[in-house]
């Protein structure tokens, strides 16, 4: 705790430990000359309390027919992609242009399946992996929030 020398002042740790409680550090370290002293004390236990969700029973990943919206919560269903960041969404690359991707299409893992505006700066969402596009949950022009399911591919 402190680097013993002859005639040395006992205070000096008193006071460090008395500035710990006044503070709530849990550390203090002062140097002099060849003189070191630290004063640790250990941090108050924290108080934890944990609480449980009632289970809920697993939802089938469904779409309805011709790949309209699934039923359900979307973000829980297999194959979500979720999107990146908050925004306005464009199907396409430009107005009036053929959308990157529609219902029934087969993605490649990393292909730009639309894109996001998001401050004046338009960034691509990639596919996260390969399979067929079973959805498209949102409008070209809509505003998404971060995590906000934007497709489905299984």
């Amino acid at each position: 705790m402190a680097h013993e020398k002859k005639g040395f002042d006992q205070q000096i740790i008193r006071d460090l430990a008395a500035l710990l409680r006044e503070t709530d550090l849990t550390e203090i370290e002062i140097e002099n000359d060849d003189l070191r002293v630290r004063v640790s004390r250990a941090a108050p236990a924290q108080k934890t309390i944990q609480v449980e969700a009632p289970a809920r029973p697993a939802e089938p990943a469904r779409t309805g027919e011709g790949g309209g919206k699934p039923e359900g919560e979307p973000a829980r269903l297999a194959g979500a992609v979720p999107s990146p960041m908050v925004g306005t969404t464009y199907r396409s690359s430009s107005p009036g242009s053929k959308p990157f991707v529609e219902v029934g299409d087969a993605v490649k893992k990393g292909q730009t399946i639309l894109i996001i505006e998001a401050m004046k700066h338009m960034n691509e969402v990639p596919a996260p992996h390969a399979g067929t596009v079973m959805s498209v949950l949102v409008e070209d022009g809509q505003p998404v929030e971060f995590g906000e399911p934007l497709m489905i591919i299984a």
